[in-house]
């Protein structure tokens, strides 16, 4: 209680700084931006890490998708197929990234999708509304995070802004 009440004074003042902790590794808050699908915006997303200076292969990252509008599951997993098959190397449908993507459920106006990538354990895992829907372990599977950060990624806005590039 003693550190809550730390914690909220500090908050209170203005200095606290948004740090996040998964299993293994605190993560900081390092861009957010809004999300744009045919012109529309339908949400925002947040990129945190581990160290935001560091290249987002080479550490624990996350990316929350808070979602302002509706989307069908359909549109997640062609999306999801279409960009890993531009952006990953030797990407197959029997990768295990695949399952990742086989996850996806439709989303309504306040739903939270969020990703995460533990380095010590290469493991990518999905939540939906702070409920883990599925993770995988694999030595590959940040390579999930190129559908927006690869060389032909989702957005070339979005991932500017998430990377502060």
């Amino acid at each position: 209680m003693l550190i809550l009440k730390r914690h909220l004074a500090l908050l209170s003042f203005g200095v606290f700084t948004l740090v996040t902790t998964t299993s293994h590794a605190s993560l900081q808050a390092c861009g957010s931006a809004a999300l744009i699908v045919t012109k529309k915006n339908v949400g925002t997303v947040s990129y945190l890490a581990e160290d935001c200076s560091k290249n987002w292969q080479d550490q624990s990252i996350r990316l929350d998708f808070n979602y302002t509008h509706d989307i069908p599951e359909w549109a997640f997993k062609r999306a999801a197929q279409h960009f890993l098959k531009k952006n990953v190397d030797r990407y197959s449908s029997d990768s295990p990234l695949n399952r990742i993507t086989q996850l996806y459920r439709p989303v309504r106006k306040g739903d939270l999708y969020r990703l995460e990538y533990t380095a010590s354990s290469k493991t990518l895992a999905l939540s939906l509304n702070q409920r883990v829907l599925g993770s995988i372990q694999d030595a590959q599977a940040n390579q999930y995070f190129k559908i927006w950060f690869g060389q032909s990624p989702f957005s070339a806005k979005l991932k500017q802004q998430l990377l502060n590039e």
